[in-house]
């Protein structure tokens, strides 16, 4: 199916990397997942760090994909503005080493004044649907630090928004003046639909956030469950802008199990079923489709 020595491929992020051995007929033989994000590498380095991989996993075709081809990665892999499919992302590899090591372009969106970008997720979102994970035709959300709705037609990316909902938690949890009660991690229960429905009906993010705090103080909410219920008003709110550019019927959740189980609960409580695809499941069948039209 791939390169004669097989496939080794990167999911590289910011602080992260995950990484894949595949063999020719596209099993995973090895996988492993360490702290060393693009951030984490000394300027020049990536040369000897893809060699010390070749030493481990052999000569084979290394696909690498995320922030590795952001300005701050290895070298940039330009943007491919949407419509976008897997046969444009081919087209647009950026070989490193020509027919040994290619970094897979991001997607961008830059539709009059709105513009936004995405690395990474383009190849699960592709990916799930080469995969026959979810429907050629259909919206979908991968929720994470940073949330990427899209819609598909026809297998195709036409457009995408992103909302920082995972960041903004953080954020809170660490810095707000509801930090000493957001301890806990957040779950599904009523706290949380709670939130998610106040949300996503009120429109008014800021304010609800202020009255989580004046909640606790009247007794209105428990202190263990600020941090589910602020989770779900943040998710409400990105509820609120993803619905409204996907087209109707079930939305694939493409990431994290546990994210993609909170995103289900929050689309119960408006209304909407959903489909869960694990992120890594689909990322590799991205990879697998690219390197199948390479060979």
């Amino acid at each position: 199916m791939m390169h004669g020595g097989g496939l080794i491929t990167i999911d590289w992020g910011t602080t992260n990397r995950r990484i894949f051995a595949l063999d020719t007929l596209g099993n995973v033989t090895q996988s492993s997942a360490d702290a060393l994000g693009v951030t984490a590498v000394p300027p020049g380095r990536f040369p000897t760090i893809l060699n010390e991989l070749r030493n481990v996993h052999g000569d084979g075709l290394f696909l690498l994909a995320g922030m590795i081809g952001s300005n701050r990665g290895w070298i940039e892999a330009p943007y491919i503005p949407c419509p976008l499919t897997l046969d444009d992302l081919v087209a647009r590899l950026e070989w490193v080493e020509p027919g040994r090591t290619a970094i897979v372009p991001g997607a961008c969106v830059a539709d009059g004044d709105r513009v936004d970008v995405m690395r990474g997720e383009e190849v699960q979102l592709l990916g799930a649907v080469a995969a026959g994970l979810v429907p050629a035709d259909i919206g979908l959300c991968h929720p994470g630090t940073h949330a990427k709705w899209a819609e598909l037609k026809n297998g195709v990316i036409v457009n995408f928004r992103t909302v920082m909902t995972g960041e903004l938690f953080a954020l809170l949890r660490a810095h707000s003046l509801l930090a000493t009660q957001m301890t806990g991690d957040a779950a599904d229960g009523p706290a949380f639909r709670e939130g998610v429905a106040r949300s996503f009906h009120d429109r008014a993010l800021t304010a609800d956030l202020f009255g989580t705090r004046a909640r606790l103080l009247l007794g209105r909410l428990a202190p263990e469950d600020a941090a589910s219920y602020v989770s779900g008003l943040l998710i409400g709110a990105d509820l609120a802008v993803g619905l409204d550019m996907v087209p109707p019927g079930p939305i694939a959740l493409i990431g994290d199990l546990r994210l993609t189980g909170l995103y289900g609960a929050a689309l119960q409580v408006v209304g909407r079923d959903a489909l869960e695809v694990d992120g890594e499941t689909a990322f590799l069948a991205g990879i697998k489709a690219i390197a199948e039209k390479l060979a």
